[in-house]
């Protein structure tokens, strides 16, 4: 494949809605980041965009939170956010804001010109309405039992738990977050992007075109929505904050946020066009641009095929690639900011980078562990204790150790400044050095282009290891005591000590894209400018002049102390548990207290709304996992007068085979909901403990199934 013309990279919009964590950071932003910084190198055009995501139910759900106004909110997290980024070296050729007047108009333009081309459908639907609000209600403003996972707490539009994507009418039992009442259904007029009509062209896009090149979990996660069957997906919401619609009669109504963040990025090229006089349009128009996507692997859908078929009606290009992330998870448990379990960047920069043994190598030590656990195929784990070990045993005892020790050598040994090198005495162990400079200078390039950050981190690491063992065996500490006998040995030393100086200039060169402060202090180390960092000069053995005088050494990197360690882990524990307590009622009660935090009481309800739902005993006969889906059971329950079939999430609880026979409490008339194409006659009841375990709620003896439960 020729190389693009021009490169497009774009970062997830986040939302300015509080402080992003670090999930977030090693999701989207540390590996576009990382790309981007490889291009550049290399003396590509490369444009990176982002920027805030100021509108959506998100942003005033906060504000009422913080007792303030939506606009208060996205002015208080937009600069916040701007400046993590940047003290964590994300470095953006422009970071822009959806509630700038040219994101609104650029937006605008857009749906315009897909409702004038007749590329939009309007609807008149039935949508969920608080009648104490009088408002309706957003997909943010409605939650209720998850049907996937059974999670109690999922919102309209995705279950935070297990992370799938919904809509409110999927929800079990939904209850308005601004009443907590139960909402009525209500006719809304809406548009809607017939997703439906473009079926064939996304199918053969992402499955055809581009089946073997994009990660297999987002093919996999796109041709199971295809599959699935595409409907109509409103582009418009009844909300006052927002992206107005441009049309007569459109009072009230605003752009659905997932139609409006990502056109985000053409707003903030054009941005990026007027901050530097450059044309924004080849980087939207012209096929000879690689557009790529860094985002996490909850907004695939909204990259893979809501936008590209926006992009493909308005007549703009689509992306090359979309290398979406897994989810990062903290200590054993899934980051959630409603918990109070994550790292936020500004936490980490405020304890590390910020102190007075900080400054930028923490930065970069915490670029280097979210690189190394990167969770590019699959979810992987944040660990404080992972994060010393990877630090103290990788970056300060290989990398920072052999760049100090080749430093402080040649100043004891050669003068301080850059030894010649001897051809004449080259051995076998120079030679494989030599090569091992050259070999690995490629491998990491073509690891970077195929988006292959941890590996191509691992390889920067392996060759500083191969400087290590070349200098021990070298041991030119040693040859210099024989330099009294034999004078001639200090060519040994400088062979030595040349490579290791120029093996030191590469590392710089490659680690470059992921330490780039480390890079900086490394070609300040070495008295050279930062022009030495063009990819060109990667695997060169002349990036240092023979003669040439160097800096006294610095150590790069500083150990993390075990004091430093426990006491995150104690922040951490203690903030999930104050959290914990702020969401547990108090009572009065004089009963001895629990060991856990019991989930608040929900609203009250009259007698009549109980004695609505039916609850029967009845007894599992069958049991079986559902087809690509690892929560779901497929079960037959026996209710005495019939036998049902029903659907739970409890996969990850109990086997199958386990729970034949089982009797459990059955609620028996609760309409019937699909679930992965299975229709599903009926809810278990389940009880679930401190530590997330379910337990069945089931008689203490066996009685007939069918009997009633009151």
């Amino acid at each position: 494949m020729s190389t693009p013309k021009r490169y497009l990279i774009t970062a997830a919009l986040p939302y300015a809605n509080g402080q992003k964590h670090i999930g977030h950071l090693a999701g989207a932003y540390l590996p576009a980041d990382i790309y981007v910084r490889y291009l550049k190198a290399q003396k590509r055009d490369a444009v990176f965009v982002c920027g805030s995501d100021e509108h959506g139910t998100a942003i005033p759900i906060q504000a009422t939170k913080e007792g303030t106004t939506a606009q208060a909110i996205i002015d208080k997290y937009h600069p916040l956010m701007e400046q993590n980024f940047k003290d964590l070296g994300i470095a953006f050729d422009v970071y822009h804001r959806t509630s700038d007047p040219l994101h609104h108009q650029t937006a605008q333009e857009f749906f315009t010109k897909l409702e004038a081309n007749g590329d939009l459908e309007t609807k008149e639907t039935e949508q969920y309405f608080d009648e104490s609000a009088q408002t309706f209600l957003a997909d943010r403003y409605i939650k209720g039992t998850c049907p996937s996972c059974g999670y109690d707490s999922a919102y309209g539009d995705q279950c935070e738990k297990c992370g799938k994507s919904l809509s409110p009418e999927e929800l079990i039992n939904p209850v308005s977050t601004l009443s907590g009442n139960a909402p009525i259904k209500k006719t809304t007029t809406h548009w809607y992007l017939p997703l439906n009509r473009h079926e064939d062209f996304l199918r053969n896009w992402i499955l055809e075109e581009h089946g073997n090149d994009w990660r297999p979990s987002v093919v996999g996660q796109c041709k199971s929505w295809i599959d699935g069957g595409l409907q109509p997906r409103a582009v418009t919401r009844d909300l006052d904050w927002g992206v107005k619609v441009p049309l007569a009669g459109a009072d009230g109504k605003v752009l659905y946020v997932w139609f409006d963040a990502p056109i985000g990025y053409i707003s903030a090229t054009k941005q990026w066009s007027l901050n530097t006089g450059n044309d924004w349009k080849p980087y939207w128009e012209d096929k000879d641009t690689k557009l790529v996507h860094f985002i996490g692997k909850d907004n695939i859908v909204f990259h893979c095929i809501i936008f590209p078929v926006m992009l493909k009606l308005h007549g703009n290009i689509l992306p090359t690639d979309v290398p979406a992330n897994e989810f990062m998870n903290l200590e054993g448990d899934k980051m959630s900011t409603s918990r109070n379990w994550k790292l936020d960047m500004q936490d980490y920069i405020t304890d590390f980078v910020n102190k007075e043994n900080g400054g930028p190598q923490m930065a970069d030590a915490l670029r280097y562990y979210l690189t190394q656990i990167a969770p590019e195929t699959k979810d992987s784990e944040f660990m404080w204790k992972g994060f010393q070990d990877a630090i103290n045993s990788e970056l300060v005892s290989v990398f920072g150790n052999f760049v100090n020790r080749s430093l402080v050598l040649m100043h004891k040994l050669c003068n301080g400044k850059v030894p010649p090198y001897h051809a004449g005495i080259e051995d076998s162990e120079d030679i494989a050095v030599k090569e091992a400079i050259a070999a690995t200078a490629k491998k990491v390039g073509e690891l970077i282009e195929g988006y292959r950050f941890r590996e191509a981190l691992f390889e920067v690491i392996a060759l500083a290891r191969i400087g290590n063992g070349y200098m021990q065996k070298k041991e030119p500490w040693i040859v210099a005591k024989q330099l009294a006998e034999n004078p001639a040995a200090q060519q040994q030393i400088d062979n030595c000590l040349h490579l290791c100086l120029q093996l030191t200039a590469n590392l710089a060169i490659l680690a470059q894209p992921f330490l780039p402060f480390t890079a900086k202090k490394i070609c300040h180390l070495l008295k050279v400018v930062d022009k030495i960092l063009d990819w060109e000069n990667a695997g060169s053995l002349k990036l240092l002049s023979v003669g040439y005088t160097l800096r006294a050494p610095e150590l790069l990197f500083r150990k993390i102390e075990d004091e430093e360690i426990a006491a995150q882990i104690q922040k951490l524990n203690d903030a999930a548990q104050l959290k914990k307590m702020e969401t547990t009622p108090t009572t009065t009660s004089t009963s001895a207290p629990t060991t856990s935090a019991i989930a608040a009481v929900k609203p009250e309800i009259v007698f009549d709304d109980f004695a609505k739902i039916d609850l029967r005993v009845g007894t599992i006969v069958a049991a079986s996992k559902v087809e690509k889906a690892d929560k779901l059971l497929q079960l037959s329950v026996d209710l005495g007068f019939e036998t049902r079939t029903i659907v739970s999430g409890i996969a990850q609880h109990f086997e199958p085979e386990s729970i034949v026979g089982k009797q459990v409490t059955v609620v028996v008339n609760l309409a019937p909901r699909k679930m992965r194409g299975i229709e599903s006659n009926g809810m278990i009841l389940m009880a679930e403990d401190a530590n997330g375990k379910l337990h069945f709620v089931n008689p203490s003896d066996n009685i007939n199934p069918g009997s009633g439960v009151s």
